[in-house]
């Protein structure tokens, strides 16, 4: 089977570009990886460690599985030249263009998913535009009704009921209808793009101790215990709410094929402790696979030749165990 991903390597400035290198000591057997950037700016960055790699144009009618030494790309223009660690807003479009091109092809069929680098949001959002993330900007793109964050590492997965969100505005969102679509998302995805037969879901709960019977907080007998009884009848394998202070421990970490928890900062702390050299993240929902590397653009090392690969690696690794399951 003739497998094709998209990489877009984010910000100009930071790591991403550079972490190109590392694709080129890859070998797949089947599946070819297409750089969605700038080819000059991929030559230099590269030619940090290398002056050897081969780098091809991307034609859609030859199919390449990725092999060591070499790079393709699908050149975009880069506005202004760009300097590692220093943002210019002037290329904040072109990195809105990578993310257009990818997402158009990988909805059309062309590729069968997306691994993006980093991006600065404080650079688009200067210009204007009212950009959140990858997450909702995918979304929009695709007129994808709901989607879910997930975030893993080899120990395990978290996602999220909520995104990018202040929290002030957090407990208003948690509602019935939410947590049906993320649930029923989440163990849909689970099954399908990650081969799991029957995924355990474990849910912290939203207030501390779960709300303590309502002392802390109703979100829970209100909302959360009566949605999840409606999708355990509905044969979901969902377990909570627990108390997110004491869910992440061994015996959950052991059972959960991926934690759920309600807003951002609740889960994502542990999961960055556990693995942050080795993370991902993954939009659930979409048309087509979408992972991420589970770190910055890292303006301090860009250009040093000090990124770590190793969340590159792990998003590349489950797109293609993602393809592979839902094949």
């Amino acid at each position: 089977m003739k497998n094709r991903l998209a990489i877009t390597p984010g910000e100009p400035s930071g790591v991403g570009p550079e972490l190109m290198y590392y694709v080129s000591t890859l070998d797949l057997e089947d599946t070819q990886l297409v750089i969605i950037a700038s080819k000059e700016l991929i030559r230099q960055r590269v030619a940090l460690f290398d002056n050897n790699v081969i780098i091809k144009d991307y034609d859609k009618d030859n199919f390449e599985p990725q092999k060591k030494g070499t790079l393709t790309v699908l050149d975009v223009p880069l506005p202004v030249p760009s300097v590692p660690g220093t943002l210019d807003k002037r290329n904040a479009k072109y990195v809105l263009d990578c993310l257009d091109i990818a997402s158009d092809k990988s909805e059309s069929g062309e590729f069968l998913g997306i691994v993006t680098g980093p991006i600065s949001k404080a650079v688009i959002a200067d210009t204007g535009l009212n950009f959140t993330g990858h997450t909702e900007y995918f979304q929009e793109r695709t007129n994808t009704k709901r989607v879910v964050m997930m975030l893993g590492c080899d120990e395990m997965n978290v996602a999220l009921a909520t995104t990018h969100l202040p929290l002030k505005d957090v407990s208003e969102h948690i509602t019935k209808e939410l947590l049906i679509e993320i649930v029923t998302i989440l163990n849909h995805d689970l099954k399908t793009k990650f081969g799991i037969k029957e995924p355990c879901i474990i849910s912290a709960g939203l207030n501390p101790h779960s709300g303590e019977d309502g002392h802390l907080g109703r979100e829970e007998l209100d909302t959360i215990i009566p949605t999840f009884n409606l999708l355990r009848e509905q044969g979901i394998n969902i377990i909570g709410p627990l108390p997110a202070d004491t869910m992440f421990q061994k015996k959950f970490i052991d059972k959960a094929d991926a934690f759920l928890t309600m807003y951002h900062d609740q889960g994502l702390p542990v999961l960055k402790y556990v693995g942050f050299d080795s993370g991902y993240n993954t939009t659930l929902g979409l048309p087509y696979i979408r992972t991420s590397v589970d770190h910055g653009t890292a303006l301090d090392l860009a250009g040093k030749k000090l990124a770590d690969s190793g969340s590159l690696f792990s998003a590349i690794k489950l797109a293609c165990r993602m393809i592979a399951s839902r094949s």
